[in-house]
Parts: C-alpha cells; structure tokens; sequence
C-alpha cells in the first residue's frame, strides 16, 4: 500500500505541474496579457512543488523544485524562441475592398432605393443592380429614396431624398 501511495503522490505532483506550465505557456503565447490562465497555470505548479515538499519531504522538494526551474526555463525558451508557434500565426493579410470586384457605372445626383437599413453602410438598389453604400452618419430606413452625393474610389456615399 505504501508503494501505491508514493506513486500516487508522485503523479500529483508532476501533473500539478505539467498542468501548470502548459497553463502558462499557453497563456504567454496565445492570450495576450495577464488573464485568469497564467495565474492558474502559476498557482497549480506552485501547489505541485509545495505538494512535492510536503509529502516526499525536503531533499526530494529541492530537486522537483530546481527540475521545475530547469524545465520551465526550456520550455519557455524554445516556445519563444523556436518556429514551433508560427504554424498558430495568421499569416494571410485582406488586402480587397468594398465594391472591388466590378467597376460601377454610377453618377453624381442617380437615386435608387435602399434594400436594407443603413447604419451607416447597407445595401442599395441603382439601375437593378445591389451596391453597397454608406450615408453620412444619420440612419436611413430600408426601401427609402436615396440620392449618390459623393464616388469616393469604391466607396458611394448616399444621403435620403426628402
């Protein structure tokens, strides 16, 4: 029976610990600052080594403590340091914008009718075709008379027609 209950607390305490660093690791590279994760992750190892100290007793405490150090100081070296996260990184940029895909036949003064509310961007019906628009700040309700006041590169700036 003592032989199980040493293995028993043997594997507490390296997975109080594991589970610990994992925790701050991830808290170090995928959640950006300090956050209820990283002090978990601290607290559990913590209670791993005071768990070490107080059931297998001092001498063993040293070593779970200076082996904890040792592989946390390496853990954290080649998660920083190595290319191990870049898989995780966003790589891919967007770099299109709004009405982009075709070029539009619009002119100054045309009016058409909103299809949706514009809050201040929606969607807009001129010559059959849907374009997005925007107005210039106030809400405009849908199926409202809208009038272009501004063609801004892709951008069609609307006001309402009283």
């Amino acid at each position: 029976m003592s032989h199980l209950r040493m293995m028993l607390e043997w594997v507490t305490v390296i997975l109080l610990i594991v589970i610990g660093l994992v925790l701050i690791i991830v808290e170090l590279v995928f959640i950006p600052g300090t956050t209820l994760i990283g002090i978990l992750g601290f607290v559990l190892a913590g209670i791993g080594i005071w768990f070490g100290y107080a059931t297998l007793g001092t001498p063993i405490g040293h070593i779970i403590l200076g082996l904890t150090v040792l592989v946390s100081g390496v853990a954290f070296f080649y998660s920083f340091r190595g290319d191990s996260w870049n898989r995780f990184a966003l790589k891919e940029s967007i770099d299109s914008r709004v009405n982009e895909e075709y070029q539009h036949n619009l002119q100054l003064g045309e009016t058409g009718i909103t299809v949706s509310a514009l809050r201040p961007q929606g969607m807009a019906m001129f010559n059959e075709q849907r374009h997005e628009v925007q107005s210039k700040g106030e809400f405009i309700s849908s199926n409202t008379t809208v009038r272009i006041i501004k063609l801004n590169q892709h951008k069609i700036i609307v006001e309402a027609v009283t």
